[in-house]
């Protein structure tokens, strides 16, 4: 397959990829607080979160991580040259991350299919912004590969996470007034 052809591709399953991320842990929030409700909307509320969940989670997330992870082999492969550049070194770290922070939504995922949740809406809310940080950082380091400083680059990485926190806790505050 032509090497525009494969970047393409690659680039529309990663963006549905994270477009599951996001609403899963949206979903799991809602379902965490559906939980907290007295019966029957909890099991209401629940019951259709946990169809949701299912349904973005096997139609959509998982073959949009499988295919992009299948498409970036495939382009290393037309590209080996890639690998020599420590860029790509950063990158590939940031998508192992982006692998275990989805295995850590499946563990959530199999958490409130059964109706148990081990983390408070506001624990989702901050785990939620993990995949925001990595979309940043692969996005800033595939435009600017080479040229990006490291110092500033990790700088901004750490600001922009602690602006996220704040505004989580600052939504939490409002929401709870």
């Amino acid at each position: 397959m032509d090497y525009l052809y494969l970047k393409a591709l690659h680039i529309i399953f990663v963006v549905t990829w994270f477009a599951g991320l996001f609403y899963i842990v949206r979903l799991f929030i809602y379902h965490t607080e559906a939980l907290l409700e007295e019966e029957p909307k909890r099991t209401i509320l629940a019951d259709q979160l946990a169809l949701m969940s299912k349904k973005l989670w096997y139609i959509i997330t998982w073959p949009s991580a499988v295919i992009t992870v299948l498409l970036g082999i495939m382009l290393l492969i037309s590209q080996p040259s890639w690998l020599q550049m420590p860029f790509m070194h950063v990158k590939l770290g940031f998508v192992v991350l982006l692998l275990l922070y989805h295995l850590g939504c499946h563990r959530i995922y199999n958490q409130l299919q059964n109706g148990k949740s081990k983390y408070s809406s506001t624990q989702l809310r901050i785990f939620n912004e993990a995949a925001t940080l990595i979309l940043f950082a692969v996005v800033f380091l595939i435009v600017l590969k080479n040229e990006i400083s490291w110092i500033y680059g990790t700088l901004g990485l750490v600001s922009f996470a602690i602006v996220l926190m704040i505004a989580v806790k600052l939504y939490k505050r409002f929401r709870n007034n």
